[in-house]
């Protein structure tokens, strides 16, 4: 039981938005060590600028600036990587919308196949047939009864209309 278990398959899409994922997690890891510079260069700056040395302060402020600068294109790569991530998963999404249709529509054309105009005609003929034959067999029945049973009849046949009237029946037709 154990060793027949299904292992989910992971198919090249997967593998591309796992990828894409990690790429994106580790841009994020970049921003963080490139915030935590920017913090570190300005508390040097601080530092240098109380010690005096405006020089060296200038310069920890000059790498601050090209790590902002690193920190912009980042956010410009990390939009990129989850734009991309997001549109594959999109796309996707499609596959199996259109995958969906093809199956609905293979399974129309089936159906239409069992239900050819020729069988169809075959059945509204039989069925005119079956009327015609119950309406012959209600006329014999008719002809062969006293005038009170006539009455009778068509009294019951009055109430039965009425009752329908007031409730209608459901109708279920059944085409095989």
């Amino acid at each position: 039981m154990g060793a027949n278990q299904s292992i989910p398959k992971i198919t090249s899409q997967d593998r591309a938005i796992l990828d894409l994922k990690l790429q994106r997690d580790k841009v994020k890891q970049y921003q963080k060590q490139i915030q935590f510079i920017l913090n570190r260069e300005h508390e040097i700056a601080k530092e240098h600028l109380a010690a005096g040395r405006k020089d060296r302060a200038l310069i920890a402020l000059r790498r601050r600036k090209y790590q902002e600068g690193l920190l912009a294109k980042t956010d410009g790569q990390l939009e990129n990587l989850e734009q991309l991530v997001s549109t594959i998963e999109f796309s996707l999404v499609e596959v199996s919308v259109l995958h969906g249709l093809k199956q609905g529509n293979d399974v129309l054309k089936a159906i239409h196949a069992e239900m050819n105009l020729e069988s169809v005609e075959k059945l509204l003929e039989e069925t005119a047939e079956a009327r015609e034959y119950q309406r012959e067999v209600g006329d014999m029945l008719a002809n062969n009864l006293s005038l009170d049973e006539e009455d009778a009849v068509q009294t019951e046949l009055a109430q039965l209309q009425q009752e329908a009237v007031r409730s209608p029946p459901h109708l279920h037709i059944c085409l095989s």
